[in-house]
């Protein structure tokens, strides 16, 4: 007898509860309040007594919570069971797939960066196997934040008061001409990420190489890593700016962002 014959087929039942306890728990989190049977019955267009007895199953097992008003809201299980997801998610496994989707479209290297305390660590790098530039920061490399487009976007994300504390500690050194080393041009260019969602370096850490960057959000909106695109002066191309945005905006839907509210 084959491995496939041995399995016992599910019943077709069983697959329609297990649909309907899901439209049961989309509505309940489409719902701001606790839901009453009736409402979770036409929403889900369910009979009242089939809600009933399906809402009482979930009760029982933690994934629903019914109130003493005969209403319903999601349980304390599913909340344990996020935390559970949550932990075991790795950025750099969620993040690499597009990572590589979006060099197979430009051509060029794609970073993954996170903050660790006042520097930017490399997590991953796809290299663009054609780069004329002497890359200086790599997979485990850091880098002072103001430096590089990705720092920026972690200093943007800070107060006004933080991005001052973080100048006093560092002092701002400066790798290039252009390196931003004073931090009156430090927010100013911190204004712009702002407001635009992205930032740039330009020649900042390394002459002739210009870097692009878009941030990844976690399940609560909080900046926990970024991407960019980095190339050599001459082939950096505008046109990135909203492929990386995608790729980026993917990876944070990927780790559970749902957008700004």
């Amino acid at each position: 007898m084959s491995d496939e014959a041995s399995v016992p087929a599910r019943a077709p039942g069983s697959i329609q509860v297990i649909e309907r306890m899901m439209s049961l728990l989309d509505a309940l989190a489409e719902s701001p309040e606790p839901a009453s049977l009736k409402h979770l019955a036409a929403a889900t267009e369910l009979h009242p007594s089939t809600a009933h007895r399906i809402l009482a199953a979930m009760t029982s097992a933690r994934f629903v919570e019914r109130q003493d008003a005969g209403t319903y809201r999601l349980g304390i299980r599913l909340l344990e069971l996020g935390a559970i997801v949550k932990s075991r998610i790795n950025l750099r496994e969620v993040a690499l797939p597009f990572m590589q989707d979006l060099h197979e479209q430009i051509g060029e290297a794609i970073n993954l960066g996170v903050r660790h305390d006042d520097e930017i660590v490399y997590l991953e790098r796809t290299s663009s196997g054609r780069a004329l530039v002497r890359v200086v920061y790599l997979v485990g490399g850091r880098a002072p934040l103001h430096l590089t487009s990705l720092g920026k976007l972690f200093l943007a994300a800070d107060s006004t008061q933080k991005v001052r504390d973080y100048a006093k500690r560092t002092g701002l050194p400066g790798k290039t001409p252009h390196s931003l080393t004073t931090l009156q041009a430090l927010e100013k260019e911190l204004d712009k990420v702002r407001r635009h969602g992205i930032a740039f370096d330009d020649e900042e850490a390394e002459l002739g190489l210009k870097c692009v960057a878009a941030p990844i959000h976690d399940d609560e909106g909080n900046v926990i890593a970024a991407l960019s695109v980095s190339a050599p002066a001459d082939r950096h191309d505008p046109d990135w700016v909203a492929q990386l945005r995608h790729t980026a905006d993917a990876v944070s839907q990927a780790l559970g962002y749902a957008g700004k509210k």
